[in-house]
């Protein structure tokens, strides 16, 4: 079929019926920036781009985008009207002026039993379309792709887009054949590197280009990833601002989105002159998650739609040295720093428990804070599918906190201290691995002992309060208003009642102005001196009313 002169093939200028299927769809937001970022590069050294996110973040949309925008046989100027790259001087320079060949390559991979075959089909596949394309032209070799190529390059003077989607499905799949891996990542830069006729190689995945020791047969790549997202951050995901604007379109509480489906934390480079560029925090939210919420009006979690927990099972289950302490320190909100660099960008060379903390930041289950180098669980949809993989591995220690935190909490509520020292003394004796020396250890088995609260509360650690920091604070979320806040602090080798005074002396109260429901003052202690499981906790509740001048009467 052709197109305004132009032949629409099955890879080489496949049209924009992807790219129209996207602006039909109820939700769609303008990610069309990216594509001026990209002309910036086009036909330069920096024409080589791999983007690597989890499932369900955009990859492939972008791809379609692009491929809509550099294909001519395309209508960019229809196609892109309103948007924000048609405000751009660069939008009619390149719009539609390439030839571009577009691959998914799990569709290959799903089609064929070896890395030869894969290849094979791949080669004619793509000669087909281009033999058909430029019919006339006199071939040196027809079966040879590159030497076509630059045959039909020498002749148009026409470069082309290179598109990949799923460029890493062969590292997923083909997970321990190393091999064959090589000699595909052989197979591209061959086709790929240092060639002319290429204007633009984009390529898409889960995870980053596959690394041997320093050296990568793929070289010539800008790379960007979850751990260094660059100029391209806001561009794959939907943005804080983003999400705001469809929670008013959809009247959904945007504090609930944000607990459920925020806390990819990247860091965007910024230009911000010839000599020097600055970067800032990016929210970056799941936007499948996001979408589906706002479709379906309701929260829950839709991660598990795309990845069973059963893919976040695996990698817990190999239990290397130090894995277990940290995901229990994770579960119970906090943060463990880590090494990124002996990551072998794969999904079978592990050498320590941190190299399968990388893997999970590129699956999505974990979010990295570069500028800290540590990891954390992003929001509650990622903290459900851990509890159900460390459920699923048996893990007692969880299993157990999580089964008694909805007791705790009931507990907590009725103003049961003693019920409650019991269920964090218990909650102690599961984790008690964990090098239980200190108020931050206890503040992570408190932590995990209220595993049920995230349910109900949104739950800050060393909260400011202008004369100190709060241990814990609960604040209740607007759909369980009804609930009291609590404020608890913890006390090392002290009495629960001096955590109670500390918390009224110092007027922690105070970072809750505005409140006006009931709040639970939680003092909680550990005695050191029986350092056996056993040891002395105690706690201590008081009742407390938030005021506010808005307050109620």
């Amino acid at each position: 079929m052709k197109k305004g002169g132009v032949r629409m093939g099955i890879y080489l200028n496949p049209g924009a019926n992807r790219f129209r299927e996207m602006l039909r769809s109820e939700i769609y937001v303008d990610k069309s920036g990216m594509l001026s970022y990209l002309n910036k590069f086009f036909a330069t050294e920096q024409k080589y781009v791999c983007i690597s996110r989890p499932r369900r973040f955009g990859k492939s949309m972008a791809a379609n985008m692009i491929s809509a925008y550099y294909d001519r046989s395309t209508d960019a100027k229809e196609l892109f009207q309103g948007m924000d790259i048609a405000q751009q001087d660069d939008f009619a320079r390149y719009a539609n002026q390439q030839d571009v060949l577009f691959i998914n390559m799990q569709e290959f991979l799903s089609e064929t039993k070896s890395i030869d075959e894969l290849l094979l089909m791949l080669r004619k596949s793509l000669l087909w379309d281009l033999l058909e394309e430029y019919p006339d032209f006199h071939y040196f070799d027809e079966t040879n792709l590159t030497r076509t190529m630059k045959d039909i390059f020498k002749k148009t003077q026409r470069q082309f887009v290179i598109l990949i989607d799923e460029w890493d499905c062969i590292f997923r799949e083909y997970k321990d054949r190393t091999a064959e891996q090589k000699q595909y990542l052989d197979f591209l830069r061959d086709w790929l590197k240092d060639k002319d006729y290429i204007g633009l190689a984009y390529m898409t995945g889960i995870l980053p280009i596959k690394k041997y020791g320093t050296h990568s047969a793929l070289n010539m790549f800008m790379e960007f990833s979850m751990t260094d997202a660059g100029p391209i951050a806001s561009y794959t995901g939907f943005t804080e601002d983003e999400v705001q604007k469809l929670c008013q379109e959809y009247q959904m509480s945007f504090p609930e989105i944000k607990a459920w489906y925020d806390g990819y934390c990247l860091r965007q480079t910024l230009p911000a002159g010839k000599s020097e560029c600055r970067t800032m925090p990016i929210d970056i939210y799941s936007p499948r998650s996001v979408v589906q919420s706002m479709l379906l009006g309701e929260l829950s979690d839709y991660w598990n739609q795309t990845e069973t927990f059963n893919a976040l099972q695996i990698y817990i289950d190999m239990n290397f040295e130090g894995l277990k302490d940290t995901i229990l320190e994770l579960m119970a909100g906090g943060s463990r720093k880590i090494d990124i660099r002996t990551f072998s960008n794969d999904m079978a060379t592990f050498h320590s428990y941190e190299d399968i903390l990388t893997l999970l930041i590129h699956l999505g289950y974990l979010g990295y804070d570069s500028e800290h180098k540590s990891v954390f669980i992003p929001n509650k949809e990622l903290m459900d599918e851990f509890a159900a993989a460390t459920a699923a591995s048996k893990w007692s220690e969880i299993i157990k906190s999580v089964k008694c935190s909805d007791e705790l909490l009931q507990a907590t509520w009725q103003r049961e201290a003693e019920t409650v020292a019991k269920g964090i003394e218990q909650a102690h004796f599961e984790t008690s691995h964990i090098q239980y020396n200190s108020e931050a250890a206890l503040s992570y088995t408190v932590s995990l002992a209220y595993y049920s609260a995230r349910q109900y509360y949104t739950i800050v650690r060393e909260l400011p309060t202008g004369k100190g920091f709060a241990d814990l604070v609960f604040l209740p979320r607007q759909k369980y208003a009804d609930k009291p806040a609590m404020v608890v602090e913890l006390k090392w080798n002290q009495s629960a009642e001096t955590a109670i005074q500390q918390i009224k002396e110092k007027k922690y109260v105070r970072a809750l102005e505005g409140y006006c429901g009931e709040i639970l003052l939680v003092g909680i202690s550990y005695d050191k001196e029986t350092r056996n499981h056993g040891g002395e906790i105690e706690v201590v509740i008081e009742d407390k009313k938030g005021s506010s001048p808005n307050c109620p009467r």
